[in-house]
């Protein structure tokens, strides 16, 4: 039964990855760089067995016997095996609904694996999303990786969903940004590594869908409010990260099918959703639907674009770079249902805001969200790119948009050729996964329902410490005041009344300058979520043509910027004469990348930094993002607001969030009249006429013509043409990490825990943002520390996000936050804890290494929603070098608890209506984790009893979702289970 887990690679030997793909000859037109065919993918086989042994196999999974070696001993299994090996690659199970998709002059576009031909009516009850997966598991099938029964399970979705059941599922590619690209990279030049030590061939660890790879979140706002910033900020940028971006270079050069965009060029999912994204693809005559899988939770911004595509971690993403089908959970899906029509004044942001909010109620975890009715035809493809984006903060797996005309409409604007998009076309047609609003709907079948009249959404921000905490605009300022009274938590700051209207009075550059609760010091224009969109960065810019014709200023103690998501809407904004009010307000252009939404907002001015810290002021970030989670934005900010760009531009110019945007005015006007938000806002039409006559598809054509080209201070990055890696000891930015360094071929079994110590008691809501490392390293931490011993100076310690390829500082980064809130401190915040046998209150990671040389496990307790935010690889892979074995919480988010398992360590669930305290525990007991010794006795789901050294004991589940996580936590990891089937691939 192990043979389908131990040879998925083996055609690796047989089948070399097409030719390389460097940055330098990236296509002119992306959509049809291809893949390999699935004949050639290195694949984590699938028969209609399981992946784990059963029973009667009788393996003992620790002996130095491996269970290869045991079936290789077996030549009527090997047999039988090599006869499925050598029809796996050309057989097809589906091969008769291979079809033939005619041009209309004559020929062909190629042909297809045809969803109608299989005469089967339940597929056109089928939400569009689980079309993908159905036409990927057909075109997949050859009852070896993908068996019949799979493709079964996904027609009868309207049965089979509800229970939960594992199908595989083959994404096209895979999309890096360079925080999470950096370990990726990392990993796999140290996978190659482990190759070499065990005697295997190295150059078999190599990506085989095409990876682009985007570095855009390296620049950070150090010069703001200058025509120079760009320049100066990049400059910066290269001098910080030179090492990281030249590592990512020699990976370009050294791994097949890697693309590496460069900096300056734009947001990863912008420059996917414009540029990258291929919708169709045409491989080797074969059509499919596009597919994506990123390491960034906001790959969902191409579901938009009616790419299926969504985040997973750096864990994952790597596997499937390595050719493993994906095993998950065959989704829900909640359909919602969009009519009417936006009103005048109300943007795409208010819309998505509201979205987040009703979504996050519904429960949409681990569900797919598809989009329908008569109001999408009011949504142009950046609005829909805009909820897409945000279905990691509604909680869904994806936010779909089927393809339709609008979207046709889209791919013409940014530049596809009219002959791709007529395959598009042809072919979504044809295979029933295009959606024609001009012909009457066949009703389709959703898990569940829900409908927004566009006409009830409402000007509104969110925040101050949660995305979905949204706040109609005509509320913000009572709701404001209620924060400051409220208790210390998501809606509240426990100011005392008696301080509330406190002012703090500073010189700022020689002039008079205050701040008060709420006032705002970060105002930024950033972030993936809105600079893709048109309508609200011309609307930004409209803004501030209107307040400067009417005198208002922004105040120069406001830290404002603009970040556009690609050199597009540089173009757009010059085009319409509005960058030049945009810069006039201070918004001048910072770089192009994610800056402000994932805390490099650089530095706050000193005085400015010096009067908020002196008078305790609660001062207020409001930014375009798409998160603004406590201490994400700048450790001054401790009030954080999602807004649409238009809205970012009032809030500098009324300098506050305490206000009335209704009843109060906004500033004084050159006239000494009172200047009201009415007066600078612009409506709907006048937004429309800009976008019409200033946004172009030459400005897409040639912007990303030029992108092939690189920019000066990239193409001078010298790289060495080797194959292996040359780590370099003395590095504090890449570092060989530890995890294959005693590996050995023989998988270490499953392991319970054994009388541990709680590191951590945590509440709800703990983020990735808590967990993983992110924004500056503070200057006491275990990190600078490290830094400091090395000889770095302060000034030069970068970001956690810049130093992800280096495990020793983001293992001391990790839950380093400085808002992090631990049961064990009982109120007080910050990266401490209780190290239990002595009582000592340490920072986490000091901690932690007690516990480790004490030969102590640890585990973690946490309740609702744990993980919840980015895809993080290293909020798995920080806690597993910190010696945590297992985390037992009330729920989790689903792209971490899947991280923890790749790590392997052990998610458990509380059972319904438990927790920490309900059982009383109090996180002071050792903990005990009973599991099964035989990998074949451990099944998905089960009940697992936890007893303390208190004398309690609790039932809990245990979260291995699949079988497949199973047999990664039997080998330790997704890793070395993917090593271990390459190395036994070649025998």
């Amino acid at each position: 039964m192990y043979k389908a887990a131990s040879l998925g690679l083996f055609r690796a030997h047989h089948h070399p990855p097409s030719s390389a793909l460097r940055f330098r000859s990236l296509p002119s037109i992306p959509h049809l760089r291809s893949p390999p065919s699935s004949s050639r993918s290195l694949a984590f086989s699938r028969s209609s067995c399981s992946f784990l042994p059963r029973p009667r196999a009788r393996f003992d999974w620790r002996s130095p016997i491996g269970p290869r070696a045991r079936i290789r001993s077996s030549s009527t299994v090997i047999q039988r095996f090599d006869r499925k090996m050598a029809t796996a690659a050309t057989e097809n199970v589906f091969k008769d609904v291979l079809t033939s998709l005619p041009k209309p002059g004559g020929g062909e576009y190629g042909k297809y694996y045809s969803l109608p031909a299989l005469n089967d009516p339940r597929i056109d009850r089928l939400p569009y999303s689980i079309r993908i997966l159905l036409e990927s598991a057909i075109r997949n099938c050859d009852d070896f990786q993908v068996n019949k029964n799979d493709v079964e399970k996904i027609i009868d979705w309207e049965n089979t969903s509800p229970k939960l059941v594992e199908i595989p599922f083959k994404p096209a590619r895979v999309l890096l940004q360079d925080f999470t690209g950096v370990p990726a990279v990392v990993d796999l030049a140290c996978m190659r590594d482990a190759m070499n030590r065990l005697g295997s061939d190295s150059n078999k660890i190599n990506p085989l869908v095409p990876v682009d790879l985007v570095i855009d979140h390296s620049v950070q706002v150090d010069v703001a409010r200058s025509e120079n910033a760009v320049q100066a900020n990049m400059e910066l940028e290269f001098q910080r990260n030179k090492e990281r971006f030249g590592f990512l270079k020699w990976g370009s050069t050294a791994f097949r099918n890697m693309l590496v965009v460069p900096p300056g060029s734009g947001i990863v999912h912008q420059v996917n959703l414009e540029y990258l994204g291929r919708v169709v693809f045409n491989t080797d005559g074969i059509l499919y639907p596009d597919s994506v899988v990123g390491t960034d939770s906001h790959t969902t911004m191409i579901d938009g674009l009616g790419v299926a595509g969504w985040g997973v971690g750096g864990i994952e993403a790597e596997a499937a770079m390595l050719g493993q089908p994906m095993s998950m959970v065959l989704p829900g899906v909640v359909g919602f249902k969009l009519t009417g029509k936006l009103r005048n004044g109300v943007t795409a942001t208010d819309l998505v805001l509201t979205v987040t909010q009703m979504l996050r109620k519904h429960g949409v975890v681990g569900k797919f969200v598809e989009f329908y009715g008569e109001g999408m035809g009011e949504l142009s493809l950046a609005d829909r790119a805009t909820i897409a984006n945000m279905s990691p903060e509604y909680g869904a797996t994806m936010g779909f948009f089927p393809v339709d005309h609008v979207t046709l409409q889209y791919l013409k604007l940014t530049g596809r050729s009219d002959e791709t998009v007529s395959l598009i076309e042809a072919y979504l047609r044809a295979n029933k996964m295009f959606v024609d609003y001009n012909e009457p709907q066949k009703e389709r079948v959703y898990s569940s329902y829900l409908e927004l009249d566009l006409a009830d959404v409402e000007p509104c921000i969110s925040g101050p410490k949660r995305p979905h905490d949204r706040v109609p605009l005509k509320e913000m300022k009572a709701d404001w005041h209620s924060c400051l009274d409220n208790k210390v938590g998501f809606k509240g700051f426990a100011v005392p009344k008696d301080s509330q209207e406190k002012v703090a009075k500073f010189g700022f550059h020689g002039q008079p300058a205050e701040l008060k609760h709420g006032s705002v010091v970060i105002a930024a224009i950033t972030s993936c979520t809105n600079t893709s969109n048109p309508s609200v960065m011309l609307g930004a810019g409209l803004v501030a043509k209107k307040a400067c014709q009417l005198g208002l200023q922004v105040k120069p103690w406001v830290k404002t910027s603009l970040a556009p998501g690609s050199g597009v809407v540089t173009k757009y904004l010059l085009k319409s004469g509005l960058q030049e009010y945009l810069n006039q307000q201070g918004f001048n252009i910072v770089g192009y990348g994610c800056t402000t939404c994932i805390g490099n907002s650089g530095d706050l001015d000193e005085s400015v930094a010096a009067a908020i810290s002196d008078n305790d002021i609660v001062a207020a970030a409001v930014l375009s993002g798409n998160r603004n989670f406590e201490g994400r934005v700048h450790p001054l900010t401790r009030a954080n607001y999602l807004a649409s760009p238009p809205l970012v531009v009032a809030y500098a110019l009324a300098g506050t969030v305490d206000i009335d945007f209704e009843k109060e005015p906004i500033g004084t006007g050159k006239d000494g009249k009172s200047i009201y938000f009415k007066d600078i806002w612009p409506s709907t039409e006048e937004i429309a006429q800009v976008v019409q006559s200033s946004v172009l598809p030459e400005m897409f054509k040639s912007t990303y013509e030029a992108i092939t080209k690189g920019n000066p201070m990239w193409n001078q990055l010298t790289v060495p043409a080797t194959t292996l890696y040359s780590w370099d000891p003395n590095s504090t930015y890449i570092h060989e990490p530890p995890y294959f360094k005693d590996m050995t071929m023989a998988p270490p079994g499953p392991h319970g825990v054994k009388n541990a110590y709680c590191l951590l008691n945590f509440g709800d809501s703990i983020t990735t943002d808590h967990i993983s490392p992110a924004g500056s390293i503070h200057k006491d931490s275990p990190a600078a520390k490290y830094l400091l011993e090395r000889g770095v100076d302060r000034r030069d310690f970068n970001s956690y996000g810049s130093r992800r390829g280096n495990d020793e500082i983001m293992a001391r980064g990790t839950f380093a936050n400085i808002r992090l809130v631990n049961k064990f401190l009982k109120g007080e915040v910050g990266p401490k804890t209780i190290h239990i046998p002595t009582g000592d209150k340490l920072y986490v990671f000091v901690a932690a290494m007690r516990y480790k040389a004490g030969g102590y496990d640890t585990i973690v307790l946490a309740g609702a929603e744990y993980g919840s935010g980015s895809s993080r690889d290293w909020a798995a892979k920080g806690p597993m070098l910190l010696g945590v074995k297992a985390v037992i919480a009330k729920s989790f988010e689903r792209i971490h608890r899947s991280n923890l398992v790749g790590m392997g360590i052990i998610p458990l669930c509380f059972k319904p209506g438990e927790d920490a305290e309900t059982l009383g525990l109090t996180g002071y007991e050792c903990y005990t984790i009973d599991l099964p010794s035989c990998i074949s006795d451990i099944r998905p789901g089960q009940d697992i009893t936890v007893v303390t050294d208190s004398g309690k004991s609790f039932t809990c589940t245990l979260r291995f979702d699949t079988e497949v996580e199973l047999a990664y936590f039997n080998h330790g990891g997704i890793l070395p289970f993917v090593i271990r089937n390459l190395i036994s691939s070649q025998h």
